[in-house]
């Protein structure tokens, strides 16, 4: 019930703005599961299109972009890694946050999504309140509900422009990775906040991945080097983490 009341304070918080629900796009080829996915999520506060290929997807796509995608990697044709990899490829629909759904329940295989370019992953079979739970997170963690319209960011002359996935230092624009990019956006989505790293995990790299600190840190490092003169915005709160202001 209070997973189900965050997401309609949401999906409220956008009618005032007179926004629409958020749209999530469910790509599943087995019927069954694909039902119960979307009954999850309308009951959860959101709108569904139902898709069952990565041809039906792309269609759709050219319609309207979703809030979300959940997608799984068994599909017949193009399977979910090499869908998840087109829309990585496209400035317009690599903002898109992506949970994969997997049969396997193996570590390579997690790995394999992660390093694709998605924010989660879940293992069928699944709980509902669990899927809702992953949903719930996720829009929490990539921000959308404190991100500005047009999705324009700055902080001295760092400025990320999330509709073209774009980041500029003093007006040139930088190569930084997608890590490294979902990083400095959560940093600037919440400027002078103080976040410690096991948050900028969870926001990062996924609620229940399993890595190091140390990731946060050798990230923050590579992004440092790559920000240039611009680098001391982004502060080390010591034994605590990191905060941009």
């Amino acid at each position: 019930m209070i997973l189900r009341q965050t997401a309609i304070v949401l999906n409220n918080y956008k009618k005032m703005r007179g926004d629409e629900k958020m749209l999530v796009y469910v790509v599943e080829d087995d019927t069954d599961i694909s039902e119960i996915e979307c009954y999850a999520l309308e009951t959860n506060g959101y709108d569904t299109v139902p898709v069952t290929s990565g041809r039906r997807l792309k269609e759709e796509m050219t319609k309207k972009l979703p809030d979300m995608i959940i997608l799984d990697i068994m599909l017949p044709g193009e399977d979910g890694i090499r869908i998840l990899s087109g829309l990585q490829s496209s400035h317009r629909t690599r903002q898109i946050p992506v949970i994969m759904v997997t049969a396997k329940d193996t570590e390579i295989e997690k790995v394999k999504c992660l390093d694709a370019g998605a924010d989660d992953y879940i293992t069928k079979p699944f709980g509902v309140m669990e899927f809702n739970a992953r949903v719930n997170a996720l829009i929490r963690r990539t921000g959308k509900e404190k991100m500005p319209q047009g999705g324009m960011l700055s902080v001295g002359n760092i400025q990320l422009n999330d509709e073209r996935h774009l980041v500029t230092v003093n007006g040139e624009e930088i190569k930084i990775t997608y890590k490294e990019y979902e990083l400095l956006k959560y940093l600037m989505i919440n400027k002078a906040i103080v976040l410690s790293r096991d948050k900028i995990m969870e926001a990062v790299w996924g609620f229940d991945f399993q890595g190091e600190s140390r990731t946060v840190d050798m990230h923050i490092k590579t992004l440092r080097q790559k920000l240039g003169e611009e680098k001391n915005h982004i502060k080390t709160v010591r034994n605590v983490g990191y905060k941009i202001e």
